[in-house]
């Protein structure tokens, strides 16, 4: 008998495995070991746990034999590897096996467990993602640094998605991002918001009496997040139907009135591995193929690009770095969050929306993420330690794999510009741009400083000028500080000192 290990991301239905486990027992585990090496959304605990079980109980259903370890059986030590042992000694198990973990953390717990343990290890692919984890360290070996765009189009070609047979890109053009920047306009006709209704009151009094420390809010009687894999293909047909028409263009757009607006919400279920990036990709060029007159190129293209280009391309950085990329703090930042972080009691509109509603859905879209909560912290110094902890539990869909290389990366430029070429920070105009946050806000979005000026604005240019010694030369952002030495010297006195009086009262 075999004993094999599922981890609550490796919830692959479709993986080898259970073509030939008729001799093996599977085993899940809910354990704190997972809940409390960051502080989770209660949302992100209750969806993988619910997940998790419908899997297990799939798995029964398909024949196979399954031992599930709850969080508070009182067998279940609440470690990964003492489980593990206790299971093969009870099953008198030949061998282990397990796939491999996308995290470093559990990839590194079970490569020195199992050189200690008498047991016979074997290790299995995840069969999920389109790359191996080394393969754009590979890729990109000797040159001087990584460009996702030659990656993107590498994969383009590979998997053959939105190719013509010549080798040249559908519409002659790789890239579409010029238009997928679109504001909503007034009169927006978002889709609704697809809900699904499970009761979970009973898992989450289990996670409240097992003392399990979690933020966020939840509706224990009608959990809206789906969960299964019927749920997550109905998910994505709803997508392909009511939203993918408009992704693309409006990917980048933020207002008040909607906190899903034309998004898929199908991150928490792909990286769950509930479903494959490859089956959702193509599923959703097929509907293009047959709605071209209702959904151009740039919609479906922008929407290929995050799932085969950007997600392969994080992790591909990820194996390559970790683990001192965990560890990279190039501006030296050392503040602390906020505590209206884990709040939204903020008088700032923006971030009042965005964190308010990452508290009630566990989830915020990547330009909420990127240039409003990212931003913010970025301009305001803040440890890329505390911005990586806040970002890992808040979102249901973030495991450390994707969470870190996009947080300390790509949003705080901790890195140094491994995953981005220079810092993504903005004043108010970019918020006012793209979402309506601003409307009614106290702060005005073209006031530097002063009363009522949005602190956007003077922590945007006190990032430049405390930054200087590293960013002057960078070619990208070289019309910032041009820009900045042209102001009266007065007004950039005022400037900084407005924002140090923010910083000092953060």
């Amino acid at each position: 008998m075999r004993l094999r290990l599922i981890l609550g991301d490796q919830l692959n239905h479709n993986h080898s495995w259970y073509t030939d486990g008729q001799d093996a027992v599977y085993v899940l585990m809910e354990m704190r070991q997972e809940t409390d090496y960051a502080c989770h959304h209660i949302q992100k605990i209750v969806a993988f746990f619910s997940a998790m079980r419908a899997f297990s109980q799939s798995l029964i259903t398909r024949g196979h034999q399954v031992h599930y370890l709850t969080l508070n059986d009182p067998d279940n030590t609440q470690s990964l590897t003492e489980n593990l042992e206790w299971l093969a000694k009870k099953y008198s198990a030949s061998s282990i096996e397990y796939q491999q973990p996308d995290e470093y953390r559990l990839d590194q717990q079970l490569i020195k467990w199992s050189k200690k343990t008498s047991y016979d290890v074997v290790v299995a692919s995840t069969e999920h993602f389109l790359t191996e984890r080394n393969d754009l360290a590979d890729f990109f070996k000797g040159k001087k640094m990584y460009l996702m765009e030659s990656f993107y189009r590498m994969m383009r070609k590979k998997h053959n998605i939105l190719m013509q047979p010549n080798g040249d890109p559908e519409g002659g053009t790789w890239n579409y991002d010029k238009e997928n920047r679109g504001k909503l306009p007034a009169k927006a006709n978002m889709p609704p918001v697809k809900f699904f209704q499970r009761n979970v009151s009973d898992l989450y009094e289990m996670i409240e009496s097992s003392g399990v420390n979690t933020i966020g809010r939840i509706n224990s009687s009608a959990f809206i997040w789906p969960v299964t894999r019927e749920e997550g293909m109905e998910m994505l047909e709803w997508f392909c139907e009511n939203a993918l028409h408009n992704f693309g263009k409006y990917q980048d757009a933020m207002h008040t009135d909607g906190w899903s607006l034309y998004h898929s919400r199908l991150s928490f279920l792909i990286n769950a591995k509930i479903l494959s990036p490859l089956e959702v990709v193509k599923r959703t060029v097929e509907e293009w193929h047959q709605r071209k007159d209702e959904i151009t190129l740039p919609q479906i293209e922008g929407f290929v690009r995050q799932i085969i280009g950007w997600r392969e391309y994080m992790r591909g950085i990820y194996w390559a770095h970790m683990p001192e990329y965990a560890k990279k703090n190039e501006l030296n930042h050392q503040r602390k969050l906020p505590d209206w972080f884990w709040t939204g009691e903020t008088d700032m509109n923006c971030l009042k929306h965005a964190i308010n509603q990452s508290l009630d859905y566990a989830y915020a879209h990547h330009i909420q993420r990127l240039m409003v909560t990212g931003n913010f912290a970025l301009l305001a110094g803040i440890h890329p330690d505390e911005v990586d902890a806040w970002y890992l539990g808040i979102y249901i869909d973030a495991i450390e794999w994707v969470e870190i290389t996009n947080t300390r990366g790509m949003s705080q430029f901790a890195d140094g510009g491994i995953v981005g070429t220079k810092p993504y920070v903005s004043s108010a105009n970019y918020i006012k741009k793209m979402s309506n946050y601003c409307d009614g806000c106290k702060f005005d979005p073209k006031k530097r400083h002063g009363e009522g000026a949005c602190p956007f604005n003077s922590l945007y240019w006190h990032f430049y000028d405390r930054h200087r010694d590293k960013l002057a030369n960078n070619p990208r952002i070289g019309m910032m500080y041009r820009t900045w030495d042209k102001m009266d010297p007065k007004e950039r006195e005022n400037i900084l000192s407005w924002a140090n009086g923010l910083i000092e009262d953060l």
